[in-house]
């Protein structure tokens, strides 16, 4: 009897341990787009040739006291329940002192990717999920509450993953946190559950990146060559997708001649040293592939945020 009870004791050991040092998502928490809109803090930014509105988080924390108080009052109930967080500011002050993640990548022949500045402060957090927050402060005679949306976005396809809304009981206390703090907490974990089911899924199946392979125009071959092997080099990059994506998952949405666009494309969640995988760390692999032997292309990879990069065929 003695025996059994010591063996279940350790299972259950055991088991604290497995559960007590599962993984969780790093998270960074932001101001949503629509509320940056509606307080004006805004940027605008070519994305080759067609303005799009962003958010200026810099000029928010530096304007606003609330927005700070909010997001760090956010922060602190996603410390307390175990996730890991990336501080947005912290990363904001961060890129700020590293010129080269400002800089727009363009290739010798004078094609770019436009990266703007919310994709490379994406890339400078490695965050897998973006928490992004929106609310309003109530007020009814000298009571106040707080409505607010969360919205859990996986960094690498902007894909929301979690949600959570409501509004809290009013309330005579004036601070925005407090009052934002009451309001959340009946839906925080349950909003929780959401992303680690997500990243559990990720776990299993690979994160969700999109690979696209393209030739410049002065190139002597496209993807319909067959010089490089048995088949034609769409094929074999195609071939190779098979071989490196988890467990073989991935859409071959388009295939020309001159391109082909991979979409949902499953990679490991970390590489063989243990650092967080991107579409750039897995990219550089297809992109060794191709400068080896037999095909010896000589190429250029650019990226776009966390979860898109491009491999130009031809030269750099």
């Amino acid at each position: 009897m003695k025996r059994i009870v010591i063996t279940l004791s350790l299972v259950l050991v055991g088991f604290a341990t497995v559960f007590g040092q599962a993984k969780k998502p790093t998270i960074m928490v932001v101001p949503s787009d629509n509320w940056c809109v509606k307080n004006g803090y805004t940027m605008e930014f070519d994305d080759e040739g067609t303005k799009v509105v962003i958010p200026d988080y810099k000029t928010a924390f530096q304007q606003n006291t609330e927005v700070k108080l909010v997001v760090s009052a956010i922060n602190g109930m996603m410390s307390e329940r175990g996730f890991p967080l990336k501080d947005l500011e912290s990363v904001m002050k961060s890129l700020e002192s590293d010129d080269a993640e400002d800089a727009m990548r363009t290739s010798k022949s004078g094609d770019e990717m436009a990266e703007s500045p919310v994709d490379v402060l994406k890339k400078k957090a490695k965050a897998d999920i973006i928490m992004e927050l929106t609310w309003t402060v109530n007020a009814t005679g000298p009571k106040k509450s707080i409505t607010f949306i969360l919205r859990g976005l996986d960094s690498y396809t902007d894909k929301q993953v979690a949600s959570a809304q409501g509004t809290g009981a009013p309330s005579f206390s004036a601070e925005v946190p407090v009052l934002l703090q009451e309001a959340v907490t009946a839906h925080i974990d349950n909003f929780n559950s959401q992303l680690q089911a997500h990243f559990d899924d990720m776990f299993e199946n690979g994160r969700e990146i999109i690979i696209r392979v393209k030739r410049w125009s002065d190139w002597d071959y496209d993807l319909e060559s067959e010089d490089f092997g048995d088949d034609e080099l769409g094929t074999l990059i195609e071939d190779w997708m098979a071989e490196n994506t988890q467990k073989g998952r991935f859409n071959t949405t388009d295939m020309t001649e001159n391109m082909a666009l991979f979409e949902q494309v499953r990679i490991p969640l970390y590489d063989e040293k243990g650092r967080a995988m991107d579409a750039r760390g897995f990219a550089k692999g297809l992109s060794k592939y191709l400068k080896g032997e037999p095909f010896n292309i000589e190429n250029k990879l650019v990226t776009k945020g966390l979860g898109r990069a491009t491999i130009w065929l031809g030269g750099k």
